[in-house]
């Protein structure tokens, strides 16, 4: 063994209080931490020919790397849908490592149970049934591509084509129907062979809303003459966290053949507060769910979910046909359901999590983070330089300037938050008016950071 490495493991417990030490400072001094980091990085250092020793690279990293590091995982980073990470959660996401578990088969191992365990807690929070089976991936890009994929699979058997072994050229021409998709459905679509012009953009409800017509998405289903297509229903869009009618969508498959796809990235957890439940009744009638555990479940990234009632066509799609890794008969293992075959345990934070905090415990962070939203969605309304692009539904406040939001000067408006360190946002368009959206889905977001996040919004748009 190298002796760099020999005198690590000797000193391995020592290492990992080291590394202990470490977080526990950058954690408590996380409120303290500018939200967001401008500067250019340090160039690139050459590969270290013999390597220093983990304790000296510790160091080595806080000294060059950590200062440049930003706040995401604090209370004021509003930008994309970013949650933290409980401390339930970061200790099981350290378990996941010092296990480090091949979850390739079962392996002599519990931890395809445990996986197993938590997809049932999860199902059961989501309102799902037990026809809807799961597994863990990166997120919600890669839930939604195998939503689609299966989707794509069904098309097929509708269709007398084993798209698995033909191919997607196969199938011909195919229709993905939604009202307002997440722009990682068409990434998923152009990964899949289906193509990103082949999603058709449904008409929306008037108004404010990002919500699909459900009468126009029936129009465009009849003037398929009976081909199946793809509905991917939206539970929860970015910008306005709008939901698509998912028990009304549901109810069109007496009369029409689709694959109903729903994307509830966050908006699934709508589901945890009886206040907002109802937003995602039908989720259980959906053939394949998206649920993305890094942003409100408040799991390190990465975790995302996938559900779906067609196990079978899932296993036609990604097993992985190897004498050494078995037939997938029966309860298969989870590689013959994802594209990974190496999968790291990200069930583990999630379970810590669950089990820690149960469901009231994230209830409450839901129902804060809405709380606040609109708290922060009021003091917007009230200062004289910005105004709302959208009511405030649930957690996303979109904005932008009073007067002329120009690209330019919205794009102004977010450097000049940023460079505040207090808060971090993200640009949108909305009704083709530029804008910036603060999406609260962290579990340490409370009134205090919401009225400093206030505070630099006016300051910088003042």
């Amino acid at each position: 063994m190298h002796p760099t490495l020999a005198g690590d493991l000797a000193q391995f417990p020592e290492l990992l209080q080291s590394a202990r030490d470490f977080a526990a400072r950058e954690a408590v001094g996380l409120d303290q931490r500018p939200v967001a980091v401008g500067g250019a990085a340090p160039g690139p250092a050459g590969l270290p020919e013999e390597g220093v020793g983990a304790e000296a690279a510790l160091g080595w990293f806080g000294e060059r790397w950590a200062p440049g590091f930003s706040g995401s995982a604090g209370p004021r980073y509003l930008g994309f849908v970013t949650g933290g990470a409980t401390p339930a959660s970061v200790a099981g996401d350290w378990l996941t490592s010092v296990f480090d578990q091949n979850l390739s088969g079962a392996g002599g191992s519990w931890a395809q149970e445990l996986e197993r365990e938590t997809l049932g807690w999860l199902r059961e929070l989501f309102g799902l049934g037990e026809a809807h089976s799961g597994a863990f991936v990166t997120g919600a890009t890669v839930s939604n591509t195998v939503g689609l994929a299966i989707g794509r699979e069904w098309l097929g058997e509708r269709l007398g084509v084993d798209v698995s072994r033909a191919g997607a050229a196969a199938l011909g021409p195919v229709d993905v129907l939604s009202g307002s998709p997440h722009s990682s459905v068409a990434k998923a679509m152009s990964v899949l062979g289906i193509g990103r012009d082949r999603l058709r953009k449904v008409p929306l409800l008037p108004g404010d809303r990002e919500a699909v017509d459900v009468a126009a998405l029936e129009s465009a289903l009849a003037e398929l003459h009976g081909r199946p297509a793809i509905v991917v229903a939206n539970a929860g869009t970015v910008n306005t966290v709008d939901f698509d009618d998912l028990r009304a969508i549901a109810a069109l498959k007496d009369a029409y053949d689709f694959w109903l796809h729903v994307d509830a990235a966050f908006g699934g957890f709508a589901a945890l507060s009886p206040e907002y439940s109802a937003l995602v009744d039908g989720l259980d009638a959906a053939d394949s769910v998206c649920a993305d555990l890094h942003k409100w479940l408040n799991v390190p990234y990465d975790a995302a979910v996938q559900f779906t009632r067609r196990r079978d066509l899932q296993v036609k799609v990604f097993h992985n046909a190897s004498p050494y890794l078995g037939v997938p008969a029966g309860e298969p293992d989870f590689l013959h359901l994802t594209p990974e075959n190496s999968r790291r345990l990200r069930a583990l934070p999630a379970w810590f999590s669950l089990a820690a905090y149960g469901r009231a415990g994230h209830r409450e962070i839901v129902e804060r983070n809405v709380a606040l939203a609109r708290r922060l969605g009021a003091g917007v309304e009230a200062l004289p330089g910005l105004r709302l692009l959208a009511p405030v539904r649930l957690n996303v406040v979109c904005f932008t300037l009073a007067e002329h939001p120009t690209q330019e000067r919205v794009d102004a408006l977010a450097r000049a938050v940023a460079a505040s360190g207090e808060t971090y946002v993200t640009p949108t368009v909305y009704g083709g008016v530029p804008g910036l959206r603060a999406a609260f889905s962290n579990w340490r977001t409370t009134e205090a950071d919401t009225e400093r996040v206030l505070r630099a919004l006016a300051a910088a748009s003042g």
